[in-house]
């Protein structure tokens, strides 16, 4: 697996795994939109780092150009709007003839840039293939552990996201951190239920890529979904966070990931909240309502 690395994307993620990989060795290059398909000539391994919602769109316009079978690492965490498909469905659909790989777990571009330690999940399906590109992400601040639970790590991360927007507008009404704790176990049941519907493992939810994410994002003002359900907590509308041009993939997720649970008869109350809350359709002070005074039952 020669060849430069590919980074699609020069966000704060894929920066800061670009600055990674390169000090540690690594002849890195950068495409951004508009920018030429020819960073991609030779590539020995090729990181999306879009969006959830732009996945298909890159990746279908760059296919053409892909070099032959080169490994796809993904690292958006989303489901689609309108198709409701994993980042690896929309791959698949896309750029059939590459492997796909999902580089996930708990970890901010300003701790990995800081060379601060970062241990994620790399979902693979093919185990050689796995050890190859776990080989390649290694470095000395950033340590990618296998699994071949494609489907579970995923879903850890488009979840994760969901909730950490609810357990913000807990904090940012003043309901303090007994709230977010509740919020945050609920939530993770949530997820549970979510991934093995879809046949991913329990233990994955419990890993890295879901347990661990959910931790990181649901508890700190650096995570931009937390930041974004404390803003709705604190009064800030709905519109002024859609102008303000920053990504906040909970937001564009919460629809999808209720509309999966419905569609598959699991209860997920958190994430429909959310949803309702981030497509206007409900006011903060009836999202709290909705959050803290369900029936009473057995845990």
């Amino acid at each position: 697996m020669s060849g430069p690395v590919t980074i699609l994307g020069q966000g704060a993620w894929g920066t800061a795994l670009g600055r990674t990989l390169a000090d540690a060795g690594a002849e890195v290059r950068f495409w951004r939109r508009g920018g030429p398909a020819a960073v991609l000539e030779g590539a020995g391994m090729v990181i999306s780092a879009v969006p959830a919602q732009a996945t298909r769109d890159v990746l279908g316009a760059l296919a053409p150009a892909l070099p032959d079978g080169v490994a796809l690492v993904l690292t958006a965490k989303g489901l689609e709007r309108g198709t409701l498909k994993l980042q690896s469905e929309i791959a698949a659909e896309v750029a059939p003839r590459h492997p796909v790989a999902i580089l996930t777990g708990p970890s901010f571009a300003r701790d990995l840039t800081a060379g601060l330690p970062t241990a994620v999940t790399l979902a693979v399906a093919d185990a050689a293939l796995g050890e190859a590109l776990q080989r390649r992400l290694a470095t000395r601040s950033l340590r990618p552990y296998l699994t071949d639970d494609v489907i579970g790590a995923q879903i850890g991360g488009a979840v994760k996201n969901v909730i950490a927007i609810a357990c913000g507008v807990a904090i940012g009404i003043g309901l303090g951190e007994s709230a977010r704790a509740a919020l945050m176990t609920r939530g993770f049941a949530e997820m549970v239920r979510l991934g093995t519907a879809l046949g991913g493992r329990a233990e994955t939810l419990g890993g890295l890529s879901g347990l661990g994410d959910l931790a990181l994002t649901a508890a700190s003002e650096h995570s931009r979904n937390f930041a974004y359900g404390l803003a709705l907590g604190r009064g800030v509308p709905l519109g002024e966070l859609a102008a303000d041009g920053r990504t906040y993939e909970g937001a564009a997720t919460a629809g999808p990931v209720a509309a999966m649970a419905a569609r598959l008869g699991v209860a997920m109350p958190v994430a429909a909240t959310v949803a309702a809350l981030v497509a206007g359709g409900l006011a903060v002070p009836e999202a709290v309502e909705k959050l803290f005074n369900r029936p009473l039952r057995r845990e």
